[in-house]
């Protein structure tokens, strides 16, 4: 008898270690799903929080878990799993007591998935009510926890839990329903997170909000009989509205986060410099600025520590959803015309020649270099000034006769030098005109030329990624050459509203009032506007030191109260009058360029040329002339149209398309005639 106890008891032991082999076996030949689960590109602020996140591939949003409330976690647990730190994937106490209630009820009355077969499911897309679905995610899950720890289990779970429509992980569905990052969640929120995935479109609170409250309050009984959490925090959760509609993502830096996913790999995490708070008053005081503003007007801005080049701030547009502003273009890259903003730059290369002192004299009067007679933006000249006053004012003849003495290739060579790109008009070579704006520079890069300024001539490379931003080789010029320009900006009155001596600023116009810009730094940071249209058509009116310049000081206002200062002069300044001042630096005599005064014969039609086809845009034909004697007459196809002029540039209402005769009297009669032909 004790044989064959004996021996059947070794046949038991066998068949039992075979078929645990087998068993084993079989699990650990089962096919696992992918287990790297794609996540949307997060782009983060400077302190970590989350700028803008974009969804995956499909359309879903799914991020990273990141760090998630413990308080939620171990109710999550409690809730769904109880035994999920012990059991292997299976677990047969559930199995048994949900087997009995459905003896007993004759129904189901609690299941037996456990969390790692709900990520088995998840990771599956699999069916839930059939056996061999439950099969399947049995075996899958038992393959999961032999494979990955049971940290790596859960993570799954909070990347993958449906939360309704398009919402899929932990991270996501805090982002939307509650507007926070899962971090700290108040008990009815956990309760509601953890209620979802069980039934995520039923229970959706934007559509169901019944339904959803009173799961929620389901689970949160639960936790408490369970000790898990106290009756009174209980209660007063359910007291918490539940959410009735879906947040926005966060979306700040709209056109810099574009850029930057366009050039990142799918589920990066894309670190920046950007200062969220600065970021969120730079882009409120964007829409404030084109609030009223007629004709699509739009904005760009851009702020950054030009002692580190980390960009602080950037706008490329005063809303990126609105169509009508063409808000989806970029402005702060878009080539546009710089206008006086470059005067600063050719007044440095001058001083540091030597060619000019800020005390140093120079004439602002009529002077024709070769063909091209320019004129001043109000049509009046000032005389003998210094070059203070020039840049001051910012008069054009002074800065174009400095040019013509540096070369218009040095301020091209020297912007280059500074980490800019800027674009000529022509593949011809670069002529004066660049030093009143004939050239094209993104925002971006007239910022990260007054960088290089405000730094004493060391160009900087600015940059909004972390770890972007660095010194660039080389000098502009000198460090007294900048120190002396940007003294003088200093000293330009602020705008109406604006801190007196707050900083060193310089605004711009571009032809036809398409640009209004303003540039300007202090001892710490720098910073650029611009406004105009996005597709350049001119706005009437619109000149930088109204419109751009305001903005900007109030950019400088949001860093905060206090000034940093600018650098005291290098020790090589020559802070001296005029009348002390070198011989030669007393008064800049231009080489070549020939003074002439204002013809005293006939009119002469400057503008448009004859014969010539002019797009109006709706704004009206600008007609311009020199010589003559005021006032001056204007007739269009033989009729008076404007009678008693005494302005040189005036706007003719021409807006009807077609050919037109054009007729200009003086004072004495004489008479100057242009054919042209008018197009929309």
């Amino acid at each position: 008898m004790r044989p064959r106890l004996f021996f059947a008891a070794a046949l038991a032991l066998a068949l039992a270690a075979g078929g645990r082999d087998a068993f084993n076996d079989w699990i650990a030949a089962t096919d696992l799903p992918p287990l790297t689960i794609a996540v949307g590109t997060e782009v983060l602020a400077r302190d970590g929080s989350l700028l803008r996140a974009f969804p995956v591939a499909d359309g879903r949003w799914r991020l990273a878990p990141g760090p998630v409330d413990c308080a939620y976690l171990q109710e999550l647990v409690a809730y769904e799993d109880g035994r999920f730190w012990q059991h292997a994937g299976v677990d047969p106490w559930a199995v048994l007591r949900a087997g009995a209630q459905v003896l007993w009820h004759q129904k189901v009355v609690s299941g037996a998935s456990t969390l790692t077969m709900q990520v088995a499911r998840l990771l599956e897309d699999g069916p839930t009510g059939t056996l061999a679905g439950k099969a399947r995610q049995a075996r899958v899950a038992l393959a999961l926890e032999r494979r990955l720890s049971k940290e790596q289990i859960l993570d799954l779970y909070l990347r993958l839990a449906p939360y309704g429509g398009n919402l899929e992980g932990l991270r996501a569905a805090s982002l939307s329903w509650f507007g926070k990052e899962p971090r700290r969640l108040t008990p009815a929120q956990a309760a509601l997170l953890i209620a979802l995935p069980q039934s995520p479109e039923s229970r959706r609170p934007d559509r169901h909000p019944k339904a959803a409250k009173a799961a929620r309050d389901r689970v949160l009984d639960r936790l408490a009989a369970a000790g898990v959490l106290a009756k009174d925090s209980a209660a007063a959760a359910k007291a918490e509205p539940i959410p009735t509609a879906r947040r926005d993502f966060p979306a700040l830096a709209p056109h810099l986060t574009a850029r930057l996913f366009a050039g990142a790999p799918q589920g990066a995490r894309i670190e920046t410099t950007i200062d969220p708070q600065l970021q969120r008053a730079a882009e409120k005081l964007a829409r404030r600025a084109v609030r009223g503003q007629v004709g699509q007007v739009s904005v760009a801005m851009l702020l950054a520590d030009h002692q580190n080049g980390e960009i602080l701030a950037e706008v490329g547009g005063a809303e990126w959803t609105d169509s009508a502003r063409a808000g989806f273009v970029d402005l702060t890259q878009a080539p546009r015309s710089p206008g006086s903003t470059l005067k600063p730059f050719i007044y440095a290369l001058a001083f540091d020649d030597g060619l000019a002192h800020p005390e140093t004299l120079i004439e602002d009067r009529p002077v024709a270099f070769g063909p091209w007679r320019p004129q001043n933006f109000d049509r009046e000249f000032r005389g003998t000034v210094t070059v203070r006053q020039a840049l001051t004012l910012s008069l054009n003849i002074p800065v174009v006769s400095l040019t013509e003495a540096l070369g218009p290739e040095r301020l091209l060579a020297t912007l280059r030098r500074a980490g800019a790109t800027p674009t000529l008009p022509t593949s011809a070579p670069p002529g004066l005109a660049i030093s009143l704006g004939g050239l094209g520079i993104s925002l971006e890069d007239l910022v990260q030329a007054y960088a290089a300024l405000a730094r004493l001539g060391q160009p900087v490379q600015l940059s909004a990624e972390a770890g972007g931003a660095h010194p660039l080789d080389g000098q502009l010029f000198g460090a007294v050459a900048a120190w002396q320009v940007s003294e003088i900006l200093s000293r330009i009155a602020p705008p109406p509203g604006g801190t007196p001596n707050r900083i060193a600023y310089k605004t711009g116009t571009s032809y036809g009032h398409r640009d209004a810009l303003a540039l300007g730094f202090d001892g710490r940071h720098v910073a650029g506007v611009w406004m105009g249209r996005a597709d350049g058509t001119p706005v009437p009116g619109a000149f930088g030191g109204e419109l751009a310049a305001p903005i900007l000081f109030e950019m400088f206002d949001r860093v905060g109260p206090e000034r940093a200062p600018l650098p005291p002069p290098p020790p090589a300044t020559l802070l001296l009058p005029n009348a002390r001042l070198p011989q030669p630096l007393q008064r800049f005599r231009p080489r070549d360029a020939a003074f002439a005064e204002v013809v005293a014969g006939a009119p002469e039609v400057t503008f448009p040329p004859d014969g010539a086809e002019v797009e109006t845009a709706g704004q009206g034909l600008v007609v311009k002339l020199r010589g003559g004697q005021p006032p001056f007459t204007w007739l269009v196809n033989g009729a008076p149209l404007i009678v008693g002029s005494r302005t040189r540039e005036t706007v003719l209402n021409l807006t009807n398309p077609g050919y037109v005769s054009l007729t200009v009297l003086d004072a004495q009669g004489r008479a100057a005639h242009r054919q042209v032909i008018l197009r929309r």
